[in-house]
């Protein structure tokens, strides 16, 4: 029984070095304290990511969502973070969107998309505990989204402030002949290569409403024209109108150079 004994002292030894060298040197886990304020820049920067690897096409970035109430411990309370990218594609196309962002994403992300019982679903690895995905939410539309997971809250995470009036969406505005029934909203992500990746939103009051007027103001071929879904070029930016919900809803973004 001695060397039972000593065996199990060694070990416990053992144990509490390693435990003491861990706590001092290995990184810290979510439920430690990494705080949604440090995870911000993270999911920000995974944005940028997905702008690029999207491209050329009809997309609008949406607004941070924080949620609260989540459980850290049995103890603490957390928040987690969601930011969102809206993509329009043709129907049809959307695991080929899927595949073709998931190639373009950094290889350290290990994106993939694999097939599941409510359709294709990428997902990927952005590190500091942001996991991106992508699924398709209806025909021709694919969100693709970066959240922090469940953590401590720490200095939060800073909501966008109003807009500036922005000439692009004026204009579609004034064709529409409906006034803004919201003050502009501009969410933002830095693009891999540097420069920003913008959106900027306004409601155009409600749907239905003939998106004809915008025709005009295209520069070119439209992106997308349906009957509750035009998108079109206007200099660098897309505009986007989309009266599939209750709201109109207005978007000019400028995506990330090259």
């Amino acid at each position: 029984m001695a060397w039972l004994l000593a065996v199990t002292v060694t070990w416990a030894v053992v144990v509490g070095g390693l435990t003491w060298w861990s706590a001092r040197h290995d990184p810290p886990t979510v439920k430690e304290q990494r705080t949604l304020a440090e995870a911000g820049p993270v999911v920000d920067r995974a944005l940028g990511e997905l702008v690029a690897a999207v491209g050329d096409g009809a997309w609008a970035l949406t607004g941070p969502q924080v949620e609260r109430g989540c459980r850290i411990t049995p103890m603490a309370d957390g928040a987690t973070l969601t930011r969102g990218l809206d993509v329009l594609v043709a129907e049809g196309g959307e695991r080929a969107l899927l595949d073709r962002v998931a190639d373009r994403l950094p290889a350290g992300w290990r994106a993939g998309v694999r097939a599941g019982a409510s359709g294709p679903r990428l997902r990927a690895d952005a590190g500091e505990f942001v996991v991106v995905q992508g699924r398709v939410t209806s025909g021709g539309r694919v969100r693709f989204t970066a959240d922090t997971g469940c953590r401590p809250v720490g200095a939060g995470y800073p909501q966008p402030s109003a807009a500036p009036a922005d000439p692009t969406l004026d204009a579609a505005l004034r064709a529409l002949g409906r006034p803004a029934r919201s003050a502009p909203e501009q969410f933002t992500a830095p693009c891999p290569g540097g420069g920003t990746a913008r959106t900027v939103a306004v409601s155009a009051g409600d749907a239905p409403v003939a998106l004809t007027g915008l025709r005009p103001l295209a520069a070119g071929s439209p992106v997308a024209d349906l009957p509750e879904v035009y998108a079109y070029r206007s200099g660098p930016a897309t505009v986007l109108a989309d009266g599939t919900g209750t709201q109109v809803r207005l978007t000019a973004s400028t995506g990330c150079p090259g």
